[in-house]
């Protein structure tokens, strides 16, 4: 294992969000279509992931310095780390081992909001396959080659499973890993 994984692992692991400030709840329905109205309104976020969790982007190694299963063991930590700051990631799920650790790692450099209840997530699916930033893997992309039924691409339609909030018993990255993660 590169010798700067357990550091790397250590780091990720002082990242999860260990305060939550308490909900407040709106007192009215005025109140409450207020907040709804500010939330769709509002400008776009001061500050980046990585701002909010305090990891940067630039201490995590190149894809090219490290193994496939090292980066799943990076992006197992990473993703369960974006969890404790009711966040995620939304990634194909046959997307090679480096490029699903890139993005991963980009979201750092990602502006976003952090909300106390509900999920936010990065999700890079615009809906149009042609500009696809994940090509060939994009899940979207067989029925733009192939157009059918939309009846039938409901029904053959493969969920990605790679957001852990979502679906835990279908986790994008093996069990198998779960021993190497030191916490």
């Amino acid at each position: 294992m590169h010798p700067y994984i357990p550091h790397l692992l250590a780091d990720i692991a002082t990242a999860h969000r260990t305060e939550i400030p308490e909900e407040k709840f709106p007192q009215t329905l005025e109140d409450e279509f207020e907040e709804i109205e500010n939330w769709v309104s509002r400008e776009e976020p001061e500050n980046t992931f990585g701002y909010y969790c305090g990891l940067n982007s630039e201490n995590f190694p190149p894809a090219e310095q490290l193994t496939d299963r090292e980066m799943k063991i990076i992006r197992r930590a990473f993703e369960k780390m974006m969890f404790t700051w009711n966040h995620g990631i939304i990634l194909p799920e046959k997307l090679p081992a480096a490029f699903a650790y890139k993005m991963v790692v980009d979201s750092l450099n990602m502006k976003t909001t952090i909300v106390n209840s509900g999920r936010m997530s990065f999700d890079f699916c615009s809906g149009y396959a042609p500009d696809c930033v994940f090509k060939e893997y994009c899940p979207c992309w067989e029925a733009w080659k192939n157009p059918t039924d939309p009846a039938d691409f409901e029904d053959n339609h493969v969920d990605t499973k790679n957001d852990i909030g979502r679906q835990p018993d279908r986790d994008s990255i093996p069990d198998d890993y779960e021993d190497d993660i030191p916490f």
